[in-house]
C-alpha cells in the first residue's frame, strides 16, 4: 500500500505539471462567474515568431495550427476609448481573451486603455503608429520609423513593456517586400487573417453578424478580423460569441513563445493550408490576395461621449442592430479601405424616352424657300430713335448719334447685300433649272427627229 500510494502521488505531481506545462486558461464557459452562457476561452497557443513569420491563409501559405471549430479573436485600429471599453466588457462577459493590434498615436492619445488590455490578459500587437495604406509600395526608411515608433508608443503606454507581444499586423492587410523583410529582421510576426467580418465598412451590426458567422462556417475555423472601434461591431459581437457557442466553437487565445514559455509542440503540416509553392509548377502555384482596394476610409472623429464612459460599464449601442449609420466626420488618421463604389442605378429606368422627330431628317427645300427663311433671321434695321427725335425737331445730330447712324448706314448696306445675294441665288438657282429644262426639250426634239 505503501509503494501504491508513493506511485499515486507521483503521477498526481505529473500530473499537475502536465496541466501546467499547458498552461490551460482559467477562463473556461464554466468557469465564468456570472455568465452561464458565456463561451470563454478553451485553450491558449504559444507560439515561436521566428519559426512562422508569416501566417493567415487569405494572404499566405501557413495560418495558425488551430484544430477544428477553433477560433482566434483579433481587433484592430484601437483604442476609442468608448468603442473600444464595451468591447472589452463583452469579452469580460464571456471569459473570452483575444489579440489586439493598437495603433501607436492611439496608443498614446489613451494609454489608460491600453494598460486595460494588459490588466485584462489580453495579447497586444501592433499596427504601425499612423495607420498609412501604402505599406506595399513604401520605402524601407519609412516602413522602419512606423514599425519602431508604433512598438515604442505601445510600450511606452504599458507599466510592463515585455507585455507586449511580437506580433505585428500591416494596415489594411497592405503587404510589401520592404514591410516582410524589415518584421523579419525584428523577429516580428506578421499576422493576416483567416477571414473577415468586413466591420470596417458602412453596413449594419446584423451584416456584420451574417459574415462573421458565414465565413466561419465555410472554414470550420480560423483567425477572425474585427474593429474595436466601430459601434456596428460591438453591437454584433455578443450576438457572435453567442452563436459560435451555440455552434460548437471554441475560443483559443495566442502569445508568443518566450525562454520560460516554451511553443506549443506542433508538426509542420499543422501550420501549413496548402503545398509549399516552391514545391509546385509555375502553372499551379497558387495566387494570394495582396487585400488592395482603391480607396480609404477614415477613423471617425470622436464624440464627447466617448472620452466620458465609466470604467467597466457595458453602454448600448446607439446603432440600430439591422440598420446602417453613415459616419458625418473623419480625421486626418486613416483607417480601413472603403468598399468598391456601388454601380449607379440604370439610366434607362429615369430618363424619357425620346420623341420620334428627334430622329427626323428634314426634307431639302427649294432655293426660294431657303433665301425667304434666310431673310426672315436678318435684324431689321432701324433708324435710332434719338436721330429721329432730333430731325423732327429740326436739330443736327450730335457725336453719339451720328455714330448711331455710320453704323446704322452699315448694316442697310450689309441688309442690301444680304438680299441681293439671296435674290441672285434664287436667280441662278431658277436659270440653272430653265437652261436644264431647254436642254432636255432639245434632246427630245433631236430623238424625234432621227426617229422620222
Amino acid at each position: 500500500m505503501a509503494g501504491f500510494a508513493k506511485i499515486s502521488v507521483r503521477f498526481g505531481t505529473l500530473a499537475v505539471l502536465a496541466l501546467a506545462s499547458l498552461r490551460l486558461p482559467a477562463a473556461l464557459a464554466e468557469d465564468c462567474p456570472g455568465h452561464p452562457d458565456a463561451i470563454g476561452t478553451s485553450r491558449t497557443l504559444v507560439v515561436d515568431p521566428l519559426a512562422h513569420p508569416r501566417i493567415g491563409s487569405m494572404q499566405y501559405p501557413e495560418t495558425l495550427p488551430l484544430r477544428d471549430h477553433e477560433v482566434v479573436l483579433t481587433f484592430d485600429d484601437g483604442p476609442i476609448p468608448k468603442n473600444s471599453n464595451q468591447v472589452l466588457q463583452i469579452l469580460a462577459d464571456n471569459c473570452a481573451k483575444a489579440t489586439f493590434f493598437t495603433i501607436g498615436e492611439q496608443a498614446r492619445a489613451f494609454p489608460d486603455n491600453v494598460r486595460k488590455l494588459a490588466a485584462a490578459g489580453h495579447t497586444i500587437g501592433t499596427h504601425s503608429q499612423t495607420h498609412p495604406l501604402t505599406f506595399e509600395k513604401m520605402p524601407m526608411d519609412k516602413v522602419q520609423k512606423q514599425v519602431d515608433d508604433g512598438i515604442a508608443s505601445v510600450s511606452a503606454a504599458l507599466p510592463d513593456p515585455s507585455a507586449l507581444s511580437p506580433f505585428f499586423r500591416v494596415p489594411g492587410l497592405l503587404r510589401g517586400p520592404n514591410v516582410e523583410q524589415y518584421a523579419a529582421s525584428k523577429g516580428l510576426q506578421i499576422w493576416s487573417t483567416d477571414f473577415l467580418a468586413d466591420d470596417w465598412r458602412h453596413i449594419s451590426p446584423a451584416k456584420v453578424y451574417d459574415l462573421a458567422m458565414k465565413r466561419l462556417e465555410e472554414s470550420h475555423k480560423g483567425i477572425l478580423l474585427l474593429h474595436d472601434i466601430h459601434e456596428r461591431t460591438v453591437a454584433a459581437l455578443p450576438k457572435i460569441l453567442h452563436e459560435m457557442k451555440v455552434r460548437g466553437y471554441h475560443i483559443v487565445q495566442v502569445v508568443a513563445a518566450t525562454a520560460d514559455r516554451p511553443a506549443t509542440p506542433t508538426e509542420p503540416q499543422d501550420w501549413r493550408v496548402r503545398p509549399a509553392p516552391e514545391t509546385l509548377p509555375v502553372a499551379g502555384r497558387p495566387t494570394f490576395p495582396t487585400y488592395v482596394l482603391a480607396e480609404a476610409e477614415q477613423m471617425l472623429t470622436p464624440a464627447g461621449s466617448d472620452f466620458s464612459t465609466p470604467d467597466g460599464k457595458l453602454l448600448l449601442s446607439a446603432e440600430p442592430f439591422e440598420q446602417v449609420r453613415r459616419p458625418l466626420q473623419n480625421t486626418p488618421a486613416a483607417l480601413w479601405p472603403n468598399p468598391a463604389p456601388q454601380p449607379a442605378a440604370i439610366a434607362a429606368a429615369t430618363l424619357p424616352a425620346p420623341s420620334e422627330s428627334v430622329f427626323a431628317m428634314p426634307e431639302k427645300t427649294q432655293p426660294s424657300v431657303q433665301a425667304e427663311a434666310a431673310q426672315a433671321r436678318l435684324p431689321a434695321v432701324q433708324e435710332p430713335a434719338a436721330h429721329r427725335a432730333r430731325v423732327a425737331a429740326g436739330k443736327p445730330a450730335h457725336g453719339r448719334t451720328a455714330h448711331a447712324l455710320r453704323h446704322f448706314a452699315h448694316a442697310g448696306r450689309f441688309r442690301q447685300q444680304a438680299e441681293t445675294e439671296m435674290t441672285r441665288q434664287a436667280d441662278t438657282g431658277k436659270s440653272k433649272a430653265a437652261r436644264t429644262t431647254q436642254r432636255r426639250q432639245v434632246k427630245v426634239a433631236s430623238l424625234k427627229r432621227r426617229e422620222k
